[in-house]
């Protein structure tokens, strides 16, 4: 389906007061286009696959309608969820708790969100109490499943949100057999950024003649980010990184690294050379991840170095630089991870610096989005940085860009 052109408004999506009014409080003023093609077929209770990335206003997409509906029904006896929304990491998942709490401050719906990592007591607790909405990561569901913490007799909307995530996550195994628990009557909705075989095997099984939305092409780049790539030797990449935050045009930088050591490393180097950053990977603790994310929200660290995985879970308005430090051996994961700047309508610049053993990865990512990168030189602080007269330099005459 191709993106409307039309100026809808949330009330011409036939959405209950209490939500509009919600919306109003968010400063929601239009909906995106996944929002205009989404929600009408989820209030006609349809099954949907949604191709989206992050950004794109997917979260509201199946938020809203699912509170609507749940909103408008009575709740049967009993204390399990009535909708389940499952997600790849911690991060997106307590965003997505979020938002169910801020649309439906004005409806009568109590949510809550389990994860692994954390002590399990305030969550049993909370499920204890009782959930409409419950929003998960598949392993610690499962674990208070098994518990006995939790029941889907009531379930009547399963959402899967991220699915290529949780493919390459390894949750795949995970979510089968949750879905295996819940009940065969139910809506099921399905996002995700691409589309590999495995979840598209798993979206032909799980979802009844689903209504298929694709706000952005799988293989298209953000539009608004401006591209570039600076050659430079393995050996220089540090000090280049810390030369590059220096510049006064940088005011919020997401610097991604292939490894959880190199991300390690990468932030050690920039503390050293006194430049704000925090870094976020897998093996931090919940509360270190947290405390890095608001960080870098509120404007307090400028520099965020993360991991490909880690990053999934990353909204933040204001980004204004995504740095590829490492070149991501999977071009899918260069799309990911440019998508992190240029939002909420706003333009951003993806750099990548690539060493001489990346430049098959940097064939795969033109190939993959169909667009060559914008080779410059790197010049210091002072000096602006301007593109080069040849496209694609000779590997003779690659210089370091220091």
């Amino acid at each position: 389906m191709k993106e409307p052109l039309l100026q809808i408004s949330f009330s011409d999506l036939r959405l209950a007061e209490p939500l509009l009014r919600a919306l109003a409080q968010e400063n929601y003023a239009q909906p995106t286009p996944i929002q205009v093609q989404a929600i009408p077929h989820l209030l006609a209770e349809r099954d949907l696959l949604g191709l989206a990335q992050t950004g794109t206003g997917k979260t509201a997409a199946f938020a809203l309608p699912i509170l609507q509906r749940l909103a408008a029904t009575q709740a049967p006896s009993g204390r399990g969820p009535r909708a389940l929304v499952l997600t790849p990491t911690r991060e997106l998942a307590l965003q997505v708790a979020d938002s169910f709490r801020a649309y439906g401050r004005h409806v009568a719906l109590k949510s809550g969100v389990v994860f692994g990592g954390v002590g399990q007591a305030p969550q049993v607790s909370v499920l204890a109490r009782g959930v409409d909405i419950l929003v998960a990561t598949p392993g610690r569901l499962l674990d208070l499943h098994g518990q006995g913490h939790v029941k889907f007799d009531r379930l009547r909307f399963l959402v899967l949100d991220e699915a290529d995530r949780m493919l390459d996550m390894g949750f795949l195994r995970d979510v089968q057999r949750i879905i295996a628990l819940l009940p065969k009557e139910r809506q099921t909705l399905l996002f995700s950024a691409t589309m590999p075989e495995a979840i598209a095997s798993l979206a032909a099984k799980i979802l009844k003649s689903p209504v298929r939305v694709e706000v952005t092409p799988v293989a298209s780049t953000v539009e608004r980010v401006e591209q570039r790539v600076i050659f430079v030797d393995s050996a220089s990449k540090s000090a280049l990184l810390t030369d590059l935050l220096r510049g006064k045009d940088i005011a919020r930088a997401l610097v991604f690294a292939r490894t959880k050591h190199g991300a390690n490393r990468i932030a050690a180097r920039l503390v050293r050379d006194n430049i704000n950053a925090e870094v976020i990977h897998g093996n931090k603790s919940q509360g270190a991840r947290q405390r890095a994310l608001d960080g870098f929200r509120n404007g307090r660290v400028r520099v965020l170095v993360a991991t490909d995985i880690a990053a999934r879970g990353i909204d933040v308005d204001g980004v204004t630089h995504v740095i590829n430090y490492d070149l991501p051996n999977e071009p899918e994961s260069y799309v990911h991870r440019i998508g992190r700047t240029a939002r909420a309508g706003a333009s951003g610049i993806a750099l990548s610096l690539c060493d001489a053993a990346e430049r098959a990865y940097l064939r795969d990512i033109e190939k993959l989005t169909r667009r060559r990168l914008t080779v410059v030189e790197h010049r210091r602080p002072t000096q602006p940085a301007r593109p080069k007269a040849n496209p694609r330099p000779q590997p003779a005459a690659v210089a370091a860009a220091r």
